[in-house]
């Protein structure tokens, strides 16, 4: 089973690594900034260099906010569901 697991890691993993990175065809069709990561044909205006900023800045936001509120959630509602699952009355051994 651990010798399965391994290769089906494994597997994944190469296929993951050759998948991702753009083939040599793709690379003559990308601009430099994108060269080496994505297949297809690269941006073709302005409007997908907009597109592709927004979508990057969501996504650093969400990631930030993500970690902030994992880190420190600042709940201090006595009331909120976390203490009641908290508590030392729940407890049942």
């Amino acid at each position: 089973m651990k010798n399965r697991l391994k290769k089906i890691l494994s597997v994944t993993l190469i296929l993951l690594v050759n998948y991702a990175l753009a083939c040599d065809a793709c690379k003559l069709q990308q601009p430099e900034v994108t060269k080496d990561l994505t297949h297809g044909t690269g941006p073709e205006s302005n409007w997908d260099w907009f597109i592709v900023g927004i979508v990057i800045l969501i996504t650093v936001l969400a990631f930030i906010y993500s970690v902030k509120y994992l880190i420190k959630p600042g709940e201090k509602d006595k009331k909120h569901i976390k203490y009641s699952v908290f508590s030392d009355e729940n407890l049942t051994l």
